[in-house]
């Protein structure tokens, strides 16, 4: 009797554990799209600042053109001289779209290598990306360690981290998201992010034990 007891026990036990571990998902948060658009040409840059508003809405924040650090690694195609400019959107967007954005962006440097034929291969690059409370993401065609595969050859970077007050980055960052320039505008898309999720109660807060106090999901 007490041996059928404690089987019993056991076995309501692990159904419970079972069911408690199972994760249920939750509405995520939307988050502030950017694009960073390098160029050596002032007038490319204002063509891709144009496409980028004309498909994807209203240039809320953006930074003066700086210096791109990593002018070697892209000398052979886009020549000497490149600046960077960083364009953040203002309506909130969905994160899962990232992959999407990079495909897109793609196709909008190809056109520019078309429109602005003459003096490199490639006048125009951009890299999308988007910026949460809590980090700042990249989409990028080329893989690493530290970075996950989204879909269609695309993947994701954490460049920066958001962490007691404060951007910090990581020993794969690159060398142009160092510094206060672009900590100050993540900074005021972040201001932004946090605003919206204010006016809309968008906040995603972690609940815990969902399962003892939620109804079931409806079956398919």
């Amino acid at each position: 009797m007490v041996r059928a007891i404690s089987y019993r026990a056991g076995v309501l036990g692990a159904l419970l554990w079972e069911a408690l571990s199972l994760a249920k998902t939750r509405a995520i948060e939307p988050v502030i799209r950017f694009v960073a658009v390098i160029s050596r040409d002032p007038q490319v840059a204002d063509w891709a600042r144009a496409k980028i508003a004309a498909a994807w809405g209203e240039i809320a924040e953006s930074t003066a053109p700086l210096p791109f650090t990593a002018n070697d690694y892209y000398r052979d195609e886009m020549g000497s001289g490149l600046t960077k400019t960083l364009l953040a959107l203002a309506a909130p967007a969905d994160p899962a779209g990232l992959a999407d954005w990079k495909t897109e962006t793609n196709a909008w440097e190809w056109l520019a290598a078309s429109e602005f034929a003459g003096a490199t291969a490639r006048p125009l690059n951009l890299d999308p990306g988007y910026i949460t409370q809590a980090k700042l993401v990249l989409a990028t065609v080329k893989d690493r360690d530290h970075r996950v595969y989204l879909r269609d050859g695309i993947f994701g970077e954490i460049t920066l981290s958001y962490v007691g007050g404060r951007w910090i980055d990581h020993r794969w960052t690159y060398p142009d998201y160092r510094g206060e320039t672009v900590f100050d505008f993540a900074t005021r898309c972040r201001i932004r992010l946090r605003q919206h999720l204010r006016n809309t109660d968008g906040f995603r807060t972690a609940k815990k034990n969902s399962f003892l106090h939620d109804a079931p999901p409806p079956s398919t």
